[in-house]
């Protein structure tokens, strides 16, 4: 046919529309679905939609409005209350700044390349977990089932956490706030300080009694806490609202929500700074300890946390990334938003410990106070020589270091006697070494620090509000790890969803917010996600590597960014990463064996935590957590095998495999044995029935580009050929 000739071109697109629809009647009725998405075809030159899924109309895909904007929601879903409160509580239990030495090894060796290859299937195929896994092995396709298994229970705990914040927020305006002081308790002869609050501390009473109001153990259940109900059900609400249309609501709300805890942290870094005392906390925090980083466990840990902070096997990143453009240069994205995620955690622990070494310092200063009195009252008794005490120490205005000096000497010349003298040795890095993370760190040691700040109700507004940005920015992503692979897979919608999946989850978590709730959010965050995860990643790392194959993979890369990516990361996926996560899978499976289950139970009579083993029922919860997340991947795997679902239900897996054939075999393309569309080889296929067979043998039709999941993938290889020779049809 003559390439030039328009006549005898718009004649050959009658001819193959004409063959397309006569192929399409002979179809049975069940593919009504497949019929009118493949006539779609000569549009798709026009329009990038989206109809891989044989849905019943031309879907077009929502895509994000910036690239900014898709940015901001990779980093708000990995940057989280773990970086604040987490990240620097293990740079301090491990080896100070020799901890970034290990952490940003295992950044480079599983952190990065995994993220990488999350988001590079998520923008290829552009679908959530479930049909991601579906695609590259229908057999593997529980794999996105278990991510959304493990989101659910995430959120379940993750947005109680968000109402505690919301809790403390609405606390803080007031002044003084309440948790600067114990309460005075009255009765009918005098007044006197709980109880309670004495034995402790203002702050960790106001955590315990006041907003917890916990019981004493976990089979305690002492009904529902009403205030932090009602901030549970508001924290559903905004979370809902924020998500009901997907990421066009989400999506503009990550402008808030992801850059004002960087002001927020900024402010604090300043503010601390000018702090006394706040250079001595920077400076225990960071220096290296280097005989703690030789330490297996030290390794463990940052692995640990590596894996968390990005955010890996949730589904969210795969969720996230399937709203970009297939060109997108993703492998920018992975570095950039790990490197973002790793330098939050370093700011984050700038802040904790320059506030944490103001409020060190103010505990040392009475610590000093006190017991210079104590000397005092020795030496005016006759036990200690004036004669002992320098010239220059002057007891009104004592310095740290002049206590010390007096402790020391006091310390060699009554040595024998010493112990009973009663005196402490105040030194800021005993307080320094006190070890907080978790709840621990946000609501009781930072709350405390915040008490003597000036204008503390202000800070404790912006750090809590704080604290609410970082868990919706999480939130967002967990949730939409859930909400994005259900509607691509089964065409509900995502309105409805949304509502339904936030009551549900909202009326589930009631257990949370009973009194003994802390102990349910423990023992989820402990045995919810962990183990179950890393067999998620473990399983996506195999499947792309092993199932799809490493070096078509590759290849898919080169085109869908345009240049190769370095071989770096071949043998990264190959090899190092699967070693590194199953040593990490055995070593957790090793801790978890070794570690007593348990949960830490505040004793409201000693005032003080108490460790308590989990009960048969109890523990009977923390096998079925760990079962229920990853059921879907043995099950899915064993109904494929058996052949247990009819792929002509019309179901995702059959239409893709129906369109795929159909298009593909009569072309019998050389060297494509599988895809990320068919996720299985043609040879595994039945051959169509096409009925009346329009098509002759092809003998010179020319190579197509056929690179599964192009910028017009899945099959549609009819849409734009005009120097097919005449002879072909």
């Amino acid at each position: 046919m003559p390439k030039n000739s328009k006549v005898v071109k718009r004649d050959l697109d009658d001819e193959v529309i004409e063959s397309v629809k006569d192929l399409l009647s002979n179809e049975d009725s069940s593919d009504d679905a497949f019929k009118k998405s493949e006539l779609m075809v000569d549009d798709q030159e026009e329009k990038d939609v989206d109809v891989e899924e044989g849905s019943d109309v031309e879907d077009e895909r929502p895509a994000w409005n910036s690239k900014l904007q898709y940015i901001l929601a990779q980093v708000g879903f990995s940057v989280g209350l773990g970086n604040v409160w987490r990240f620097p509580y293990l740079c301090q239990k491990n080896g100070g700044g020799a901890y970034l030495v290990p952490y940003l090894t295992l950044l480079l060796i599983i952190g990065i390349p995994l993220f990488f290859l999350e988001l590079a299937v998520g923008q290829r195929i552009r679908r959530g977990s479930i049909g991601v896994w579906n695609y590259i092995s229908p057999k593997l396709g529980g794999i996105g089932f278990a991510s959304c298994v493990v989101c659910f229970f995430v959120a379940l705990y993750y947005n109680v956490i968000i109402g505690w914040s919301l809790f403390y927020f609405s606390q803080s305006f007031q002044h003084p706030l309440p948790w600067d002081q114990c309460p005075l308790v009255k009765n009918t002869s005098h007044t006197f300080v709980e109880p309670e609050c004495e034995k402790s501390s203002a702050t960790t009473y106001y955590w315990y009694r006041e907003a917890l109001n916990i019981s004493s153990s976990l089979s305690e259940s002492g009904g529902l806490n009403w205030k932090m109900t009602i901030c549970l059900l508001a924290a559903w609400v905004m979370v809902c609202l924020a998500m009901i249309k997907g990421i066009q609501s989400s999506g503009k709300i990550m402008y808030f929500s992801s850059l004002f805890p960087y002001v927020v942290l900024l402010c604090f870094l300043i503010r601390g700074l000018l702090l006394n005392g706040s250079v001595d906390g920077i400076r225990h925090m960071f220096t290296p300890k280097l005989e703690i980083m030789l330490e297996p466990k030290v390794w463990r840990e940052a692995a640990t946390q590596v894996f968390f902070a990005l955010g890996l096997g949730f589904g969210g990143v795969i969720a996230f990334s399937s709203y970009n453009k297939r060109d997108n240069n993703c492998h920018f994205d992975a570095v950039l938003v790990s490197f973002i995620n790793f330098f939050t955690s370093v700011l984050a622990t700038l802040v904790v410990f320059a506030v944490l070494g103001f409020k060190a310092n103010i505990i040392n200063e009475k610590c000093v106070i006190q017991n210079s009195e104590k000397i005092l009252k020795l030496l005016k008794t006759g036990n200690l020589s004036q004669d002992m005490i320098p010239h220059h120490i002057n007891f009104s205005s004592i310095t740290a270091e002049d206590y010390n000096l007096v402790y020391d000497i006091i310390q060699k010349v009554k040595e024998e006697e010493f112990d009973s003298l009663g005196l402490k040795s105040c030194q800021i890095e005993d307080e320094l070494n006190k070890a907080v993370q978790g709840t621990g760190l946000a609501f009781i040691a930072f709350t405390e620090a915040m008490t003597h700040f000036p204008a503390s109700p202000f800070w404790s507004v912006m750090f809590f509000l704080m604290l609410v940005n970082l868990g919706l920015g999480s939130m967002f992503g967990t949730i939409e790890g859930i909400i994005t692979p259900i509607v691509d897979t089964f065409k509900v919608r995502k309105e409805i969803l949304t509502v339904v999946c936030c009551l549900v989850a909202f009326l589930i978590g009631l257990i949370f917010v009973q009194r003994s709730g802390n102990y349910f959010v423990t023992m989820f965050d402990d045995y919810s996600a962990t183990l179950p995860l890393l067999i998620v990643v473990i399983l996506e790392n195999i499947a792309v590597t092993r199932i799809y194959g490493i070096d078509k993979f590759m290849e898919d890369l080169k085109d869908m960014l345009g240049f190769s990516p370095s071989q770096y990361y071949y043998y990264m996926w190959k090899y190092v990463s699967p070693l590194v996560l199953l040593l990490l899978l055995v070593a957790s499976i090793v801790q978890m064996a070794l570690s007593p289950p348990g949960y830490s139970a505040w004793i409201e009579d000693m005032a003080i935590e108490e460790f308590r083993s989990y009960p048969t029922w109890g523990m009977i919860i923390c096998i079925s957590l760990m079962v229920l997340a990853i059921l879907p991947v043995p099950v899915v795997f064993m109904v494929r095998r058996c052949n247990l679902i009819d792929d002509s239900s019309g179901s995702l897996a059959a239409v893709s495999y129906k369109r795929g054939r159909i298009i593909k075999e009569p072309i019998n393309l050389e060297g494509d044995n599988t895809s990320l569309i068919h996720g299985k080889s043609p040879s595994e296929v039945p051959s169509p029935n096409f009925g009346k067979n329009i098509y002759r043998k092809q003998t010179g039709s020319p190579t197509l580009d056929t690179a599964p999941n192009g910028r017009y993938g899945i099959g549609y290889l009819m849409a734009d050929m005009p120097d097919m020779p005449e002879s072909d049809l």
